[in-house]
């Protein structure tokens, strides 16, 4: 479940805020794996804490969705399931296409001139293969293009659903097709970011959305089925 431990402590200005982020990637890149028991023990002594800050970080895990407190039984990583995927990611799109579309009303030449050089290195990670490295800007492009929609309602709704999904699209098999066909969905949101075109962001941001939605389906109906065959 997870390997040797490695220190790894936390200043205790910013504990609870830096547990649960350190929390959350540890599901989304499957370290914790999903359906697995949370090892207590060995994350507080990974992160160099007590138990008391370890249970609060993981009740604001069970709020996102991301773990399964049960009483006296401690605390269990969710599973990623086919009904969690279609009931989000469209809800998800919507509110990813109307974050393109108010920030095409407020983005400054300098945001975007950040978001290109985002885009700019997210494009050096796929030449160089690296996914982990494109996963991570490609999570950064996004929270800037919501962080000019400059609507904190908006914000908080889409990153706590967001949230529930990256894990999802983490798992999930990126063929080279698709890779190439995400890359291609950049390009065009960039272009039309550059260009202010509220509408057109907001139709291809959905659509982005989408084609990812599709991808994971996939991914979990493949894995439904193996495991079908195993049994």
């Amino acid at each position: 479940m997870m390997q040797a431990i490695q220190t790894q402590e936390i200043m205790r200005k910013s504990l609870h805020h830096e547990l649960v982020d350190r929390l959350q990637m540890l599901i989304i890149h499957a370290e914790l794996v999903p359906g697995a028991k949370v090892p207590e023990k060995l994350l507080c002594d990974r992160f160099g804490v007590s138990r008391t800050p370890l249970r609060e970080a993981l009740k604001v895990l069970a709020s996102d969705g991301l773990v399964r407190l049960e009483p006296n039984r401690g605390a269990w990583v969710t599973q990623v399931t086919l009904d969690e995927v279609q009931d989000v990611f469209p809800v998800l799109g919507a509110l990813e296409a109307l974050s393109g579309e108010l920030a095409c009303n407020h983005i400054t030449d300098t945001e975007i001139d950040e978001v290109q050089a985002l885009h700019d290195q997210m494009m050096q990670s796929y030449e160089r293969r690296d996914l982990d490295a494109y996963f991570d800007i490609n999570q950064k492009i996004h929270r800037a293009i919501l962080s000019a929609a400059r609507n904190s309602t908006l914000t908080t709704s889409c990153q706590a659903l967001s949230l529930r999904m990256q894990r999802a699209r983490y798992l999930a098999n990126m063929t080279e097709g698709r890779w190439y066909a995400a890359v291609q969905e950049h390009e065009k949101i960039m272009k039309h970011l550059a260009a202010r075109d509220g509408p057109k962001l907001a139709a291809t941001l959905l659509d982005h959305m989408d084609a990812k939605r599709a991808s994971v389906v996939r991914w979990l109906q493949a894995r439904e089925a193996a495991e079908e065959e195993e049994q």
